[in-house]
Formats: C-alpha cells, sequence, structure tokens
C-alpha cells in the first residue's frame, strides 16, 4: 500500500483537488498565451479535441467497454456545463486578465459546497463553511470589489463559476455509478463535437509550434479532468471544494512568470489567506478521520 492509499478518502480528495487545480490553472495560461494569436473560439476547439485525441489513444483498445453509460443524459449535461464553463473562462482570461478571472470564478467553492448540501444530501458544519467563507474573504481583498473588476466583461467568469459547479456536482454524482475513464472519454468527445461546429467560422491555420501548445493544452486539461473526476469519486464535493481557491495562488504565479503580471499587497494577503483556510480544513479533515480510525 502506497502512502496516498493510507491517506483517508477525504485527504486523498483535496491533494486530488490541489492537482487539479494546478493543471488547470496551466492549461488557463496555456489558453491565455495562445488566445493573444487565435480566436478564443479555436482556444476551446484545440483545447477539447487534443484531450478527444490522447483519450482515444490511450482507450483504443477497449473504446467500445468505456462508451457505454447508463446515464447519456446526465453525461450530456455534465459535458454542456464543463463546455460553458470553458468558453467563459477563456474569453474571461481575455478581456480581464488570468489573475483577475480566476478570482471571480472562485465563487464556485461556495456553489459547490452549498450545491453538495442541497442536492447531494452532503454535510456543510462549521469546519466546511469556515473553509468556504476563508477562502472567499481572501479572494474579495484580491480583487477588492469596485467599478472596474464588476464590469460586464466579469460576468464571463462568474457564468463559468456556476456551470463549472454544476459540473462538479454532476461529476460527483456519477462517481457513484460510473468509471472515470467514461465520464473522462464523453467530456472530451462531447465537446470536440460542439467546438468543430463552431471553429471553422474563427479558423487561422496554426504554426507547428503552436500546434504543439494546444496538444500539449489538451493534454494539461485532460490530466486535471482526471484527477478531479477522481476526488469527486472519492471525497464528498463539499470537503474538497475550498481547496480550489488555491487557484488563485497558481494563476498569479504564472502571470508573473508567462505575462509580466505582478502582484501587489492584497493579492499576496489574500493568497496568505485562502492557502491558510485551506491548510485548516485539511488538518481538521485529517484529525477526524484520524480519530476515526
Amino acid at each position: 500500500m502506497t502512502a496516498f492509499n493510507r491517506l483517508s478518502p477525504t485527504a486523498q480528495g483535496i491533494l486530488l483537488m490541489i492537482a487539479t487545480i494546478f493543471f488547470f490553472s496551466l492549461m488557463d495560461a496555456l489558453a491565455k498565451g495562445l488566445a493573444q494569436r487565435y480566436d478564443t473560439f479555436q482556444v476551446v476547439w484545440a483545447r477539447y479535441t487534443s484531450q478527444t485525441i490522447i483519450a482515444v489513444l490511450i482507450l483504443s483498445p477497449r473504446l467500445k467497454s468505456v462508451m457505454k453509460t447508463r446515464y447519456l443524459g446526465l453525461q450530456l449535461i455534465r459535458s454542456a456545463f464543463l463546455f460553458c464553463a470553458t468558453m467563459c473562462f477563456f474569453f474571461g482570461i481575455v478581456l480581464v486578465g488570468l489573475a483577475q478571472a480566476s478570482a471571480i470564478m472562485s465563487v464556485n467553492p461556495m456553489l459547490i459546497s452549498i450545491g453538495a448540501f442541497l442536492i447531494l444530501g452532503e454535510p456543510f458544519g462549521l469546519r466546511r463553511a469556515f473553509g468556504v467563507s476563508a477562502g472567499l474573504l481572501g479572494t474579495l481583498i484580491i480583487i477588492r470589489p469596485g467599478t472596474e473588476v464588476f464590469s460586464p466583461a466579469a460576468l464571463l467568469p462568474i457564468c463559468s463559476a456556476f456551470c463549472y459547479a454544476g459540473y462538479a456536482l454532476s461529476t460527483r454524482f456519477l462517481g457513484r455509478e460510473e468509471p472515470v475513464w467514461t465520464s473522462f472519454l464523453y467530456t472530451a468527445l462531447i465537446g470536440t463535437v460542439v467546438a468543430s461546429i463552431i471553429v471553422p467560422f474563427f479558423w487561422t491555420t496554426p504554426t507547428a509550434s503552436d500546434w504543439g501548445l494546444m496538444l500539449l493544452l489538451g493534454a494539461v486539461g485532460g490530466i486535471g479532468q482526471l484527477c478531479l473526476i477522481r476526488a469527486l469519486t472519492v471525497a464528498e464535493a463539499g470537503a474538497i471544494a475550498p481547496f480550489a481557491y488555491i487557484g488563485i495562488v497558481f494563476a498569479t504565479t504564472w502571470g508573473m512568470l508567462f505575462f509580466d503580471e505582478y502582484p501587489d499587497i492584497w493579492v499576496i494577503a489574500g493568497a496568505l489567506v485562502i492557502v491558510l483556510a485551506g491548510i485548516y480544513v485539511w488538518h481538521r479533515e485529517y484529525q477526524i478521520a484520524k480519530a476515526g480510525r
């Protein structure tokens, strides 16, 4: 048994959630870079198509069995949620910036935790409420709400947050019933079909190096999606949702490294609140699991 397998399901879910956010934030940085040279619709198409190619190559020996699902309708709805979330967020990072869009998007842990309580019947105690509230406070410290932040373009990451919450909750439900690879494949495949219908109207032939970046975009997004599906399979959505706030820290880092966007003191302060809140929730979940064992 590995050290990871010896952890409680909640601890495993938290680690997988952090990995999810890391890969998704890296995907967003790649998307922002590509969107400086190509239409955002084409970047969305690249994200899904490259993931589909990789998934089909990996699953080709058992593709027929993986395609079998008892919940085709829910798989379609789930995939639509993620496609809308991706579209809105990719346009958001182009119009309002990577770190700012990520900060606004970070209302989604609160939406997921509340939705998990109302729809999935998961508990929502003081510990999780604190994690969600503290993370949201850190986000507000970073974005410092004002007319510049809450412009019409800011509605895009807000819409993305609602769609992503719907995707996460439906993934949590399907995680109890369907294999990870089935959900993974349907998400990529359906997104590819929809994006392929749209992209011819916005097409620009990529350079050889940008073809490689587009393939990497789908690979990184696919790894993040696998981590998320697995996280929502082993742990309750409300328990791991607060750790999505760490995405602001990752987004700020990529902004500094790749786009010459440096945080001010408020961004640093908000990031510290978010990280400390995540550490607190992790510690409390670990102590409770340890006491239970």
